[in-house]
């Protein structure tokens, strides 16, 4: 039932060749609960460490994993209602989030056109409270069911009960390895309301010359500027985007932008500024006068186009990429006084 020693090479974005002690894949909530109930009776019941892995896009393994390795394969997008202004989606945690987000465009269903293109699967998009160009999956979440690694029960999560924030959730924080999502029903538009004031995206819809605008294209646009300054995982291994934008008070971006005239701020609740963390990084550096940017030692980088973005040019270690990710934090911490938080999850 579990296979063991297993390469985790083609289950994460940023290429790392670990090993798994136990893996099993599941494909239903039925295979799902098999696979505890031999977990917890089996020798696999007693290894250490224990996680899920959906499309590994959001991962950074620094060595082999001592316990078990379980990767979600549930599937399936189906309609669970509607009522006046609103579709409700029931889609599997394993399906691809940016195949979810085409099924919405192809069936006119707006809220998700923002966040296309983000690699991973629909069950990360709660947990990591996913979100690109103003919009996140908070703005679009109805609930989720999900199984206790425990028990085996399944339980029920509306929007308040995840504590969203900031790439942030519930899931990550009190019931951190507790609960495995096995399915997420969003909550979908009939009718649109376009989000096209953050980013480039204005910009790249009148450089594709949209007279009428539509939520695909919007979802084209966000494509366009992704692929422009993006690497794609397929070809140069990378997690997106690294670190969050950090936020300090309106204060302390007053004094900080009377030093740093051009540094990118956007008011967010309160007095709260967040800050671009590509844009610290960029203007940071390994020495005085080089920039982190197009940074590179042996296969471990920072990306040409994009500061945010770390990279496994071809046969870096994860503890390259960790040590790194290190370095470039230190280096904004000493010259901005601002603290980097990791979005990528470090294992």
């Amino acid at each position: 039932m579990f296979e063991t020693n297993f390469s985790l090479l083609p289950y994460n974005t940023f290429h790392m060749d670990v090993r798994a002690e136990y893996f099993a894949r599941f494909g239903s909530v039925e295979n799902l609960r098999e696979l505890l109930d031999a977990f917890h009776q089996g020798s696999a019941g007693n290894a250490g460490q224990r996680m899920v892995l959906g499309g590994g896009s959001n991962v950074l393994f620094t060595g082999n994993l001592p316990g078990l390795v379980l990767k979600n394969e549930i599937r399936g997008i189906q309609w669970d209602g509607e009522d006046n202004d609103y579709v409700y989606l029931k889609a599997g945690a394993g399906e691809s989030w940016h195949g979810f987000v085409m099924h919405c465009l192809n069936h006119d269903l707006a809220g998700v056109e923002n966040l296309a293109l983000i690699p991973g699967n629909v069950g990360a998009s709660p947990m990591q409270n996913i979100g690109a160009y103003g919009v996140e999956v908070r703005d679009v979440f109805h609930a989720l069911d999900a199984v206790d690694w425990e028990t085996g029960e399944i339980h029920s999560f509306g929007l308040s009960d995840c504590a969203f924030g900031y790439r942030e959730s519930v899931f990550k924080q009190q019931y951190r390895n507790r609960f495995i999502i096995t399915s997420v029903t969003y909550r979908l538009l009939k009718k649109p309301q376009f989000h096209i004031a953050y980013g480039a995206i204005q910009h790249e819809l009148e450089k594709m010359q949209v007279k009428d605008l539509t939520i695909q294209a919007v979802a084209r646009a966000v494509m366009n500027i992704r692929q422009s300054k993006l690497p794609d995982p397929a070809v140069i291994g990378n997690a997106g985007s690294f670190f969050k934008n950090p936020e300090i008070d309106k204060d302390t971006f007053d004094r900080l932008k009377s030093k740093f005239p051009d540094m990118v701020g956007y008011p967010v609740s309160g007095d709260r500024i967040k800050l671009a963390a590509g844009w610290l990084i960029e203007h940071s550096g390994p020495e005085p006068g080089k920039s982190w940017k197009g940074y590179r030692l042996g296969d471990a980088g920072c990306h040409e186009k994009q500061a945010l973005v770390l990279v496994n040019y071809g046969h870096a270690s994860g503890t390259e990429i960790r040590d790194l990710s290190l370095r470039i934090s230190g280096s904004v911490k000493d010259t901005f006084g601002v603290d980097l938080q990791p979005e990528v999850n470090i294992i």
